[in-house]
């Protein structure tokens, strides 16, 4: 029999959502045949079968969340000798600690009046940080009763729990039940955690969600994966970074002829969709050289901002299962046409959901462009911890005055983010500035990147 565990998805990634299985208990499968569809909170991936045979277990259903190194499957190889495959041992339930424990909806019922405990044969959400201490201090953080906000592991949890004497907690039976929390645990809970954040943020008031059912019909969701890792990675660049918006406009209507001539020049040849993102993100990427404040990174704990001496510019595509950045690495070495071609793969993938983990990686600056979806502008939010965005809205036909004349030109509407603390206004007017000047007329621009 071989085990197969869930592999190591890609830094910073400790978990996955089954999608779907292409494997039936019972069923066959050939070696490199996809096995399973995992989303995690950067992208969804098809993981392949690593061996060739029968199916004998599954060990986890469509929606539910699987850690890295959990074995999800077992498979009988040919040739080798069969036997039982293995059963998961019961998850043991932690005795009640100080704190109140966040309200489960169904887990294993012990013999013993309900203790706190963490969801049976799933991961509870735990932050990097809390999971790498529970490691450090030899505790399983599955069977650690949650106490954060939308039952997350806390540090303190881990602290808690690793004091326990062994063979201090109690082994649950078989039997399932289903446990209701009531409106006023919920309240209490949503109080607590209202109150701890307000000693941290001031001013900052939460309060219970209103009973929306009272005034009709309402459908829940779960936030899950990638929509749930945008809401945090969001939050906490709006919270982090003091966020300041530069806007102007470019006039690229001498680009627009130029690209346009060339798209139909190179139709069909590979990179030669040539859509007006290339020529941005050539822009930027001299714009980023010539100011260095805004490829960078800054550090809050030790003060100090990290340059990077490398571009690679993430693109956000919307790829109707949640938002990604997939990102064009070395732009500063490829010609606007292999620039084109990248764009061209990685969104192509990013839709389809093969993009490669590896190529969400190691952004320094990212590029957000609603124009196709509408919209004259908009104003983003920096991808952290990245330290600035640049927004393009729709690309308009518009009367300007050019040379005392009122002439129809086409306008692209540029919105630059950037974090306050590393640069000041004056530094993204004089990029934006360079940056506008390269779009308004082609030549220059291929002549200086």
């Amino acid at each position: 029999m071989f085990e197969f565990k869930l592999p190591d998805l890609g830094e910073g990634i400790h978990e996955g959502e089954i999608l779907k299985w292409h494997v039936t208990v019972g069923g066959s499968v050939k070696e490199d045949e996809p096995l399973v569809d995992v989303e995690t909170d950067k992208a969804a991936v098809t993981i392949p079968s690593p061996r060739g045979g029968r199916i004998e277990a599954l060990n986890g259903n469509v929606g539910d969340t699987i850690s890295v190194g959990q074995i999800i499957c077992v498979i009988a190889v040919e040739g080798e000798k069969a036997v039982a495959a293995p059963v998961a041992a019961p998850v043991k339930a932690a005795t009640p600690v100080a704190g109140k424990p966040k309200v489960i909806s169904e887990l294993t019922a012990p013999a013993t009046p309900i203790p706190p405990v963490a969801p049976t044969g799933r991961p509870v959400p735990a932050a990097p940080a809390t999971r790498r201490l529970a490691r450090e201090l030899g505790v399983d953080v599955n069977l650690i009763p949650p106490t954060g906000p939308a039952g997350r592991v806390t540090p303190d949890d881990v602290r808690r729990f690793a004091t326990l004497p062994a063979g201090s907690y109690e082994t649950p039976v078989e039997t399932h039940v289903h446990i209701a929390a009531t409106e006023v645990e919920d309240d209490r809970a949503v109080t607590e955690f209202a109150a701890h954040a307000a000693s941290v943020i001031p001013l900052l008031d939460l309060g219970p969600m209103p009973d929306f059912a009272a005034w009709g019909p309402i459908e829940k969701e779960p936030l899950r994966s990638i929509r749930r890792k945008v809401a945090r990675k969001m939050v906490t660049s709006m919270i982090l970074a003091p966020h300041v918006a530069h806007m102007d406009e470019a006039d690229v209507n001498e680009l627009e002829e130029f690209r346009t001539r060339e798209k139909d020049r190179r139709k069909g040849q590979p990179g030669g969709h040539l859509t007006l993102m290339a020529f941005v993100i050539k822009a930027v990427t001299a714009g980023l050289r010539a100011a260095p404040s805004f490829n960078a990174s800054l550090d809050p704990f030790k003060e100090e901002i990290i340059y990077k001496k490398y571009y690679n510019i993430g693109i956000a595509v919307d790829t109707g299962h949640g938002l990604v950045v997939p990102v064009i690495k070395g732009t500063e070495h490829k010609s606007i046409i292999e620039i084109s071609k990248a764009i061209e793969t990685v969104a192509t993938q990013a839709r389809d959901g093969t993009l490669p983990v590896e190529d969400l990686r190691g952004g320094t600056f990212t590029i957000t462009n609603v124009g196709p979806l509408g919209g004259t502008a908009l104003i983003p939010a920096i991808n952290y911890p990245e330290v600035a965005i640049l927004g393009m809205g729709r690309v308009q036909e518009k009367p300007v005055v050019r040379d005392g004349q009122i002439v129809i030109r086409k306008m692209l509407p540029l919105t630059f983010v950037f974090d306050h603390r590393i640069a000041d206004g004056a530094d993204a007017a004089r990029f934006v500035s360079e940056m506008v000047r390269q779009l308004s007329d082609p030549n220059l621009l291929l002549l200086e990147t």
